[in-house]
């Protein structure tokens, strides 16, 4: 005898099931960049904060320094030990952030690491790791942590810095962005971190080189093809790559490294007037 309509089991049928399971995969495929950018964008959030707290460092420095901002690297032509982010015994020792000249204006004493992960070499020798400690920022050492600007690259210039009253264009003069540096280990290109956020050209005689050809970019556009930039006056921006196929001083093309400049590709964004 068959069965009723009251205790007949209801069911999927395969095509039911199939249609369900393709229903789901199209949300996920839709769900999944969405995540993904979200994600993305918290990095870039955190990232912000964490640039804002030496943006704050730093101008608390000066304050506290008749104006002068933190030098760059004051013995970085001599014995090469000092940093804006930390102190080290001698070349082959990492750098101690405790002993670093921000330390007492940072939170926990420290400069705190970009959250978007990138595949930074560290360990030996010791070029691998030269500048560990900054958190993949830079600093501008040519224009803020330095008077390079004024006659040349020697430590003399280094042990004293821009002063706040001599920034005329605060708004438009970075402090510090993301940055990174590209080199080669048997053909194949690498990140190191890099504390210096470098000018697109050197400067001789106070004026940029330009003849000279560019510098090696160290800005790091590595937040979805753009970097955070602090600005001298406190504010972020978040700045987009200009296309840029030249190789570095290590032979790496720093656009495949996501490497460059944003608009203009001259020294105005960081120099003083």
């Amino acid at each position: 005898m068959g069965q009723t309509g009251a205790n007949m089991k209801k069911a999927f049928t395969l095509v039911e099931l199939l249609v369900a399971i393709a229903i789901i995969g199209l949300l996920m495929s839709i769900l999944m960049p969405v995540l993904a950018a979200a994600r993305a964008q918290g990095r870039q959030v955190v990232c912000r904060s964490n640039i804002r707290q030496l943006l704050l460092a730093n101008i608390g420095y000066g304050s506290e320094n008749d104006g002068g901002y933190v030098p760059a690297a004051m013995d970085i032509f001599s014995a090469n030990k000092h940093r804006w982010h930390g102190v080290r015994d001698d070349i082959n020792s990492a750098f101690d952030a405790a002993e670093g000249p921000l330390a007492a204006y940072l939170a926990d004493g420290c400069v705190k690491k970009c959250p978007q992960k990138v595949a930074f070499r560290h360990g030996d020798p010791w070029d691998w790791d030269f500048e560990d400690g900054c958190g993949g920022y830079g600093y501008n050492m040519t224009y803020i942590g330095s008077r390079i600007w004024t006659s040349g690259y020697e430590d003399e210039r280094c042990r004293v810095t821009t002063r706040d009253f001599e920034v005329r264009r605060p708004t438009e003069t970075l402090m510090f962005a993301d940055t990174a540096m590209a080199k080669l280990d048997n053909g194949r290109p690498y990140y190191l971190e890099y504390s210096f956020a470098e000018p697109p050209y050197f400067i001789v005689d106070g004026r940029p080189a330009t003849s000279w050809g560019y510098a090696s970019p160290s800005i790091h556009f590595r937040h979805r093809g753009k970097a955070n930039v602090g600005w001298v006056d406190g504010h972020i921006t978040s700045e987009e790559v200009t296309p840029f196929e030249e190789e570095n001083i290590y032979s790496v093309k720093s656009c495949d490294m996501m490497l460059g400049w944003f608009e203009p590709i001259d020294n105005t964004p960081f120099d003083l007037k």
